[in-house]
Order: C-alpha cells, then sequence, then structure tokens
C-alpha cells in the first residue's frame, strides 16, 4: 500500500486548490507578495509532488509593488473546463483596517505552462474567489462579502453571480446563497456538483488554531443550502496533540479511479505556538457516507493517508546546491512584490554568479534587492559565499532569514569608517531595530565571504569564513519565532524565506555577486 505523507506541501503554501486533468493533479497555493504570483504543484499518484510553475510572471498580471504585507495574492482557485484552465485570484491592496480593497481576476491558458493570459478583471466585494462550470456550460463565481458596517458580521457571506465567457464580465443578479454557520468567518468556498447536489465547501471559524472545513448542499444552485449535521467535516481545533493543526481551508478531487481526496491548509506549530514554516498543505482521503455526506477516513487530519490506488509516479528530487549557472532563476526563487530585471539581478553579467545590485531597505515595499526560498524543512543549512566590497555602512549584502518588512533576522556584511569591511547581524522583531552582535566582527579585505545559517527547530545560528578558511561562529543561538504568523500582534499569513540580499542607502546600487546558494534539509 503507497501512503500519503503529510504535508504534501511543506513550508508556506496555503489555501489549496486541487484539480485533475486526465492523470495529472495540479494544487495552486497562495503567494501573497512573492512574486511569480500563485505556485502551481503537479503529481501523478497524489504522494509526490513537485513545484512546478507560476502563472503570474507578468507586471501586467500582478502589480504588487507597495501592496502590503500579506497582501497580495490570497486563495487562488484553479479549474479545467472546454480544453482551458482558468485561473482565479485576488490582488490584496489593503486589509488592516475597517476596509478591504480585494481585487479579483481572472486568466486563462490552453497549457497549464502557460502563456498565461492577461486579467479580466470581476469584481472587489470580497476575497477567496472561486469559479464553478455547471453541467449545463454556465459558470458561476463565488466569493465571500466583505461587510465593513459597525455591528454587522464582516464576513456577511459567500455571493454567486454568472460570469459569461463571451462578454468576459460578470453579468446576472448577485446572489447571497449562504450566510455561514456559528463557527462565523465563513470564506474559502468552492461549489462541487455530486449526486444531484450541489455542495458548497466553505472554511470557517478563522485561518488560525480555529479553522474549519464546513459543508452545505441543495438541490438548487442558489439554495436554500443545508448544513452537514455534523459540521465541522474536518478541524484540528479539538485535539492540540494532533500534528497537523489549523486545519481548514480545504478543496475536493475525484480520482480517475473513483476516490476522493481532500486537501486542506495546515500548520506545524514549534515551541507550542509558532508556526515558522508557514501555513502548508495536507491531503486526506474522503468518503460519502449513506446520507451523501462527505467524511474524512479518521475522523481528524491524519498524518498518514492510504494513497489511491495509481502507479507510483516519484519526482527527480531538487538539487541541493545552486551553482547559478544558467540564464534563468530556478523555479523555487521569489522576489518581493515586483519580477525581477537586468537592473538589479543578472546572471549574464557575470557568467557562475549571482549579480544582485543594492536598492532599498528591508522595510521597503517597493524595490528590494532580494531573492529567497520557502524555508521547507525545521532542520536546514543554508550556505552562500559572495564577493562584495562596500565603502559606506549604506551599503550591506549577505544571508537573511525573511517574513516581512517587519520581521527578519540577516547575517551581513558591510562596512564602517573605524572597522572597514565588517560581518553584523541585524534582527528585526515587531518592526523593532536590533544589532546582535556587542561588536560587529571586522573582515579581511579578501572580497570573498562565505556565510552559513543552520536552523534547528526554533532557533538559528550564522557561521562565516573568509575564503577557504574554517567556519566560526557569528553570535549566540537566535530564536527564530518571530518568524511566523504567531510572532505579530495583528494577523499574517506568509512563511520564513531564506535567501539573498543586497542594499545601497545611497542610490549608487552597489552590486554583489554570489557564487552559489545551498539550501540542504537535515
Amino acid at each position: 500500500m503507497h501512503t500519503i505523507v503529510n504535508p504534501v506541501l511543506k513550508g508556506f503554501n496555503p489555501d489549496p486548490s486541487i484539480l485533475r486533468v486526465g492523470e495529472d493533479y495540479y494544487i495552486a497555493t497562495s503567494t501573497f507578495e512573492w512574486f511569480p504570483g500563485v505556485a502551481i504543484h503537479h503529481s501523478k499518484d497524489l504522494v509526490n509532488w513537485e513545484l512546478l510553475t507560476y502563472p503570474l510572471t507578468r507586471q501586467s498580471q500582478l502589480d504588487m509593488e507597495g501592496n502590503i504585507n500579506s497582501g497580495g495574492v490570497w486563495a487562488p482557485c484553479l479549474s479545467y473546463s472546454d480544453g482551458l484552465f482558468y485561473l482565479i485570484y485576488t490582488d490584496v491592496k489593503s486589509r488592516f483596517a475597517t476596509f478591504k480593497d480585494t481585487h479579483n481576476y481572472l486568466v486563462t491558458s490552453p497549457d497549464i505552462m502557460g502563456p498565461w493570459s492577461e486579467p479580466i478583471y470581476l469584481n472587489s466585494s470580497g476575497f477567496d474567489p472561486s469559479l464553478f462550470h455547471d453541467e449545463d456550460g454556465r459558470k458561476w463565481l463565488v466569493n465571500m462579502l466583505w461587510d465593513y458596517r459597525k455591528g454587522k458580521n464582516s464576513f456577511a457571506g459567500i455571493v454567486l453571480q454568472e460570469y459569461s465567457v463571451v462578454e468576459e464580465k460578470l453579468v446576472g443578479p448577485i446572489r447571497n446563497i449562504f450566510k455561514g454557520t456559528e463557527l462565523r468567518v465563513t470564506e474559502a468556498p468552492h461549489l462541487y456538483k455530486h449526486n444531484g447536489y450541489y455542495y458548497l465547501m466553505t472554511a470557517e471559524g478563522g485561518t488560525g488554531y480555529e479553522h474549519a472545513v464546513t459543508m452545505c448542499r441543495s438541490k438548487s444552485l442558489f439554495g436554500p443550502y443545508e448544513v452537514d449535521p455534523e459540521n465541522p467535516i474536518l478541524t484540528s481545533v479539538h485535539d492540540p496533540s494532533l500534528r497537523l493543526q489549523k486545519a481548514g481551508h480545504g478543496s475536493l478531487v475525484e480520482t480517475q479511479t473513483g476516490e476522493w481526496y481532500l486537501a486542506h491548509l495546515c500548520g506545524r506549530p514549534v515551541k507550542e505556538k509558532f508556526c515558522t514554516l508557514g501555513r502548508e498543505t495536507a491531503i486526506q482521503r474522503c468518503y460519502w457516507d449513506e446520507e451523501g455526506w462527505l467524511r474524512v477516513e479518521g475522523g481528524g487530519p491524519q498524518v498518514e493517508v492510504k494513497a489511491p490506488n495509481l502507479e507510483p509516479h516519484p519526482f527527480a528530487p531538487d538539487p541541493e546546491k545552486d551553482d547559478f549557472n544558467t540564464q534563468a532563476l530556478s523555479v523555487h526563487w521569489n522576489t518581493l512584490r515586483v519580477p525581477h530585471d537586468e537592473s538589479w539581478l543578472t546572471l549574464k553579467e557575470r557568467p557562475g554568479f549571482l549579480r544582485l545590485r543594492g536598492r532599498e531597505s528591508m522595510n521597503s515595499t517597493h524595490k528590494q534587492s532580494l531573492v529567497a526560498r520557502r524555508l521547507q524543512s525545521f532542520q536546514a543549512e543554508i550556505e552562500t559565499s559572495l564577493e562584495f566590497n562596500p565603502d559606506t555602512f549604506q551599503q550591506m549584502a549577505g544571508l537573511i532569514l525573511y517574513y516581512d518588512t517587519e520581521d527578519y533576522i540577516y547575517l551581513r556584511v558591510s562596512h564602517d569608517d573605524d572597522l572597514g569591511v565588517n560581518l553584523g547581524i541585524i534582527q528585526s522583531k515587531a518592526g523593532v531595530y536590533d544589532e546582535l552582535l556587542a561588536q560587529a566582527i571586522p573582515l579581511k579585505s579578501s572580497v570573498s565571504y562565505r556565510l552559513k545559517a543552520v536552523v534547528d527547530g526554533a532557533f538559528v545560528s550564522f557561521f562565516y569564513g573568509e575564503a577557504d578558511g574554517e567556519w566560526q561562529a557569528a553570535g549566540e543561538l537566535i530564536d527564530l519565532t518571530h518568524l511566523s504568523d504567531e510572532g505579530s500582534t495583528y494577523i499574517r499569513f506568509t512563511g520564513t524565506y531564506v535567501g539573498l540580499c543586497v542594499q545601497d542607502l545611497s542610490g549608487r546600487m552597489k552590486e554583489a555577486d554570489f557564487d552559489y546558494f545551498i539550501y540542504k534539509e537535515k
């Protein structure tokens, strides 16, 4: 028997939308302020998954420059109809106050690898949009409705409106088809048709530790919808001992062999409650009971799940070392809010090196010269070698563990009038800046420096070396739990990234050349 081991998508991969087309399975997940937009993973057996592509690769499809932390792409929905892939997504511009500016778009492609179309604007009434293709050929958009008014339920229900393929816009009346249950925070709607019923799956309880998957059904698309008497159909809230917490935000798929599976969001805490890897994606096996309701085998979220009766299809493991010997970045690399271009990131000017030119600070929501990948294991080693010759304290380059503009830990090379070139550690915690070394470490003027981070659960240690010298410790053990959704007083939704960055606060765009990058899970 083959086994699905959860989470199947480790590290920051939340809000899954699962889809089968023939013998191929795809999961689309939220990317928030990271570019390109929407991560799509691929599988043949629901056990083995590879990061395949990102549909939103152009700023004309997704312009996030200046977007807030944990804004950008929320809860995409991937579907397929009549030879065409449909991708619905939200670009969130504001979310902190009473109002939320949440713009919903549609792109299409005949091939999952693209190119994907320019976006069609749909609406802005709420987030978590999803497209349902009915048996009669009509298409319907559902999304949660945001109500800003005092004394009202902010999560005001699930609204439905028809989408016209010919007119490329929403048409006809807007109907509120479901106001939610007593769990409240009703969001993440997905519609399914099964045995004569329309099933509406939603997430409720909020995306934290009270998260849940709920279900209701109706003989009519427009309702009224009957709530599952055993709701929620999946949650972790009643069992803090479960390894997979935060279970919610589900999406359903039927295999070609007639088996049913539910992809859902989850989180794995370390040090009590901190999910430093972000919210992840797991898969549970399901069945329909005699009353026609969906049930999850085992009840709660399971780490090990019986896989479908499909031929195993493993993928080659990703290489641990990136030598930057290609003309394009690996699919694992992301940038913040905007696509990279040759003006600040290049693999061509010095073959075999990644050259970054310094731009704005780590606090910027506009033009950061930062390229990073997800941290996907609680035990990992990250290493790089860079050539950098700063001549002012305003120029920095190095290795960073980054959550958002408020929270990061940065092993950086810079310059000081008294010390010359030196090594320091910057920590921003809830937006409060600190330098963790009592004294910056002077570096020889070799120009070439090796930097390493060792992640062990809730902590990280830094090391440095010059040329081929031995590794030396840089500072003490650092608690990294503030690099998590829970590490802030305000709600947020991403995860820890590890990567490379350069800043030049003088505006002269000083460059740093990175020879390689190693990401090794232990």
